[in-house]
Order: C-alpha cells, then structure tokens, then sequence
C-alpha cells in the first residue's frame, strides 16, 4: 500500500512525465515522425488520467492542503493555482478530441485543434509541478 503522504510526489512526478511526453510528442511531429509522435501523446494521455485518479483519490482521503505562506507568495501562488485549475478543466475535451481526429488521421483538423491543445496542456502539467512545489516543498 502506497503510503498517503507520497500522494503528492507521485502526482508531480505525473505532471512532470505528462509535460515531458507532450514536449517530446510536439518535437517528433516537427520531424515528421508521426508512429514517435502518436507514441508520446498517447503515453501523455496515459500518465495524464493516471494522474486524475491519483490526485482524485488522495483528495478524497486527505483532503485539502491549505498554502501557508502570506503576502506577495500567497499572491503568486493563487494567481498559479487559478489559472491552473481553470485551464485544467479545458485539457480532458480537448486532449480528447485533438486524439480522437489524430487517431481517425484527420490531419488537418487534429493540427487546427492541437495548436490550442498543446500549449494549454503543457502551461498544466508544468503549473502543476509548480503548485506542488510551492505548496508541499517550499518552506515560507
């Protein structure tokens, strides 16, 4: 059994693995190498709802962990966590779709919706790892 508190290591560890594969995704599909490409964002996929659920079930048994610090951190922290948490709920539907048409080879309507995609996704999972290192690393 996974011990509670290695719940937040693990779910950065996630955003770090889902940022990193979605990178590497965009780097192969500028090379041309589609198989390489749809490798990484499947994967990305993968680790993007293993985090989910990771992330769903310590909340659901640890429930919130509030920031500590005060002032101008406190400021940069909320101003991180809401459009992180805002642009969070776009990337399911849209990681959804852009695999969807990618899957189906609709090329030019997978690129139109990926250009949205990517950058949302990657501003995420990298907030992410920011969240979690100023909520559970930083000392204030």
């Amino acid at each position: 059994m996974i011990p509670l508190d290695a719940f937040p290591t693990i779910n950065a560890s996630l955003n770090a693995t889902t940022a990193l594969l979605v990178f590497t995704g965009w780097r192969f599909i500028k090379r041309g190498r589609i198989a390489a490409h749809r490798a990484c964002m499947l994967a990305a996929c993968v680790t993007a709802v293993t985090f989910f659920a990771s992330y769903i079930y310590y909340h659901a048994h640890a429930g919130l962990n509030r920031f500590p610090g005060t002032g101008w951190p406190r400021a940069l922290y909320l101003c991180i966590l809401i459009t992180h948490t805002t642009l969070a709920v776009t990337i399911p539907p849209l990681a959804a779709v852009t695999a969807t048409l990618g899957l189906r080879d609709r090329r030019a309507v997978h690129r139109r919706i990926a250009r949205w995609t990517l950058p949302i996704w990657l501003y995420v999972s990298t907030t992410g790892v920011v969240v979690y290192w100023m909520l559970y690393r930083m000392t204030w």
